[in-house]
């Protein structure tokens, strides 16, 4: 059964004032997101919004080599389906599951209906849109400016804010592909904060260790989003610890 206290592991509805939570229960269908599964594709004409509780899912913008960059990782601060709340209907990128776990999905004919046009839900969405957008010029930012070694840090203290637990599922492999850099590259630089104690790395699981010292060893990208989050989100961090 959903209930209030459920779906307010999503930050972004744990935003919305009691009475509209309520209200827009009724909408939301609790679903398993496994590893790997395309959400959309870019183009791809879209039918729900994803708002997750415990799983990460990445947006990815394709190139003519056939690789894939990716600009944005969300989770349970956030929602799934850009274009949908902002009035189109097709994918700007496309959205694949990185961490598995779940989310409340919801249509996207919500957001037409008199609720969806209410005030709390739609300010909630904007504001969460210009996060975003702070997140992606920060992503621009940081690749062009820091190491992939703060990159990497920054990019995994963002995955495990997303998470309920100090464990991230992910391989070589996907991260490498995320990241836009080889498997090896990968390996050394988990190697290197293995050593320093900030994680530990086996069989496809990050655990974070020390999470002070994987922030000293970031770059201030990081401080950036986060802070944007907290400053639009306010509410939500007093209900949940962010």
């Amino acid at each position: 059964m959903q209930t209030p206290t459920d779906s307010r592991n999503n930050h972004l509805l744990a935003a919305l004032p009691e009475e509209d939570l309520a209200r827009l229960l009724p909408f939301l269908e609790l679903i398993a997101l496994p590893a790997g599964t395309v959400l959309y594709e870019s183009g791809e004409q879209m039918r729900y919004l994803y708002f997750p509780t415990d799983s990460i899912v990445s947006l990815l913008y394709g190139v003519e080599d056939g690789s894939s960059v990716e600009v944005a990782v969300m989770g349970n601060e956030g929602v799934v389906g850009l274009a949908l709340y902002m009035g189109g209907e097709t994918a700007l990128s496309r959205a694949i599951v990185q961490s598995s776990g779940s989310a409340y999905r919801m249509k996207g004919q919500v957001l037409k209906s008199p609720f969806g046009n209410a005030g709390p839900l739609q300010q909630l969405l904007l504001r969460y849109t210009q996060a975003l957008l702070t997140q992606m010029a920060q992503r621009l930012v940081c690749t062009r400016a820091h190491s992939l070694d703060q990159q990497f840090c920054c990019w995994l203290l963002q995955c495990f804010d997303r998470l309920p637990a100090i464990h991230l599922q992910m391989t070589q492999e996907l991260i490498a592909s995320t990241l836009g850099v080889r498997r090896g590259g990968v390996s050394e630089m988990a190697g290197n904060l293995q050593r320093a104690g900030f994680i530990s790395y086996r069989r496809g699981c990050i655990t974070l260790l020390d999470r002070r010292g994987l922030e000293g060893r970031s770059c201030e990208c990081y401080a950036v989003v986060k802070n944007e989050f907290e400053r639009l989100f306010p509410r939500a961090l007093r209900t949940l610890r962010y």
